[in-house]
């Protein structure tokens, strides 16, 4: 017994350290959009495109990456995403020593490739977080804790780029090497861990062509079906809102920012991800005593709150927010108030992930490993949602107008914890 203790202990920590490694590689596509867009002088959609081919990777790889977990267990399909990964940072730091469409074209093509390895990742960490706990409030406990080392890792990553990228004017991929390299770094770690660490298998499933084995699936629940457009808005929100609104800040959004827009841009971008590990913390410490539908029902509400106030509110209207002013170091600047609604969100995004994926996946039993695979293909919301968002800015020429599509958005994830995540389907075999 006390054997089994600690391996699951080590398993758990190797699982939150995948959790931070899925959220650095991830982030770090959303202000490399602005590096692309500078470099190659394009649209702020053409400059998304690298955020959409990471995420439109989790759509092609989602349900493969499902079968491939259900069918060689956890440590393979962990083991093959991190060399997948290595190659898709490794194909992204090779488009920096390239030049013009070429290395536009050969970066997107390594983000695709990152893309599926976070998409493998995925579906490894959280059913396996969710089952080490045991589901339940305690399964969505456990997730919070993945989430917030999730977390610290995109701050640090989105933080780090304004670091390395002092002017957005003159930027270019070859300056984010220090992040790639870093990256690559921790792949290679992260494949020694995995390989000599004992991870807990399910039972291998025997391949049927039985009638009887096709009847049900994942997409036989209601709560599920529902729980994973969840998921594919949950993610478009999530990325959408520090992705447009550093964006505005960068490009004329701030009111005075002494020429340190860049700097002051990717500070305010990381305070979101940073609030958003503040509120992962309370909800870890909270989530074995609040439901999640309890949990998600409040953070929608208030996120409907803060967006809706962003939008109405005159952006002449500024606050003082810690920020780093490159050369200055860090102090306060003035942002717009609607800026600082914004990154208050990152409060109400914090505890979404856990909370849906829980509300989704209590009640599937044995098809839960099939459902988290879908549920991957479904992430490519955060590739889709900020592209329509960038859209929006190049026809309206209106940073805050874009935001109604998070609106749309938080409205729907509300309607789920209060209606759509009830499982009318335990009629259903499970075992």
């Amino acid at each position: 017994m006390s054997t089994q203790k600690k391996s699951n202990v080590l398993a758990i920590i190797v699982m939150i350290l995948l959790f931070g490694m899925i959220s650095f590689v991830t982030n770090l596509a959303s202000p490399m959009g602005d590096v692309l867009k500078n470099q190659f002088d394009v649209a702020n959609w053409m400059g998304t495109l690298g955020v959409f081919a990471n995420f439109i990777a989790y759509a092609c790889m989602g349900i493969p990456a499902g079968n491939l977990l259900q069918r060689r267990g956890y440590k393979f399909t962990a083991l093959a995403a991190v060399i997948v990964g290595f190659v898709g940072v490794g194909t992204q730091t090779i488009a920096g020593l390239l030049e013009g469409n070429l290395a536009f074209g050969v970066y997107l093509l390594g983000a695709f490739i990152a893309g599926f390895s976070m998409c493998m990742l995925n579906i490894v960490v959280n059913p396996m977080l969710n089952k080490l706990a045991g589901g339940g409030n305690s399964g969505n406990q456990l997730l919070q804790v993945g989430g917030s080392f999730n977390s610290f890792m995109g701050t640090a990553v989105i933080f780090l780029t304004g670091v390395f990228v002092p002017s957005i004017a003159d930027a270019e991929i070859k300056q984010v090497f220090p992040l790639m390299f870093i990256a690559l770094a921790i792949f290679a770690l992260a494949f020694l861990v995995i390989l000599f660490t004992n991870i807990p298998e399910n039972e291998a499933v025997a391949e049927t062509k039985s009638n009887t084995s096709e009847k049900y699936g994942p997409l036989s629940f209601r709560h599920f079906m529902l729980g994973a457009v969840a998921i594919f808005i949950y993610v478009g929100v999530e990325v959408g809102i520090p992705n447009v609104l550093q964006k505005w800040l960068q490009n004329g959004g701030l009111v005075d920012a002494a020429g340190n827009a860049e700097g002051i841009a990717a500070t305010v971008a990381a305070t979101y991800w940073l609030l958003m590990l503040v509120g992962r913390l309370t909800g870890a410490a909270l989530g074995a005593k609040v439901s999640a539908k309890m949990m998600l029902t409040s953070v929608s509400i208030l996120g409907l709150g803060l967006v809706l106030g962003a939008i109405a509110l005159n952006p002449e209207t500024t606050v003082n927010l810690p920020v780093f002013k490159g050369t200055d170091g860090f102090g306060l600047a003035q942002v717009p108030i609607n800026a600082a609604l914004l990154v208050l969100c990152g409060l109400c995004t914090s505890v979404m992930w856990g909370g849906i994926f829980n509300l989704a996946v209590e009640g599937l039993g044995k098809y839960t490993e099939r459902g988290s695979g879908i549920f991957m293909a479904l992430v490519c919301g955060g590739g889709i949602l900020p592209l329509l968002q960038n859209g929006i800015v190049d026809l309206t020429g209106n940073y805050l107008v874009s935001y109604w599509v998070i609106v749309a958005g938080l409205a729907y994830l509300l309607f789920y914890a209060l209606i759509g995540s009830k499982n009318v389907n335990k009629d259903i075999p499970t075992k």
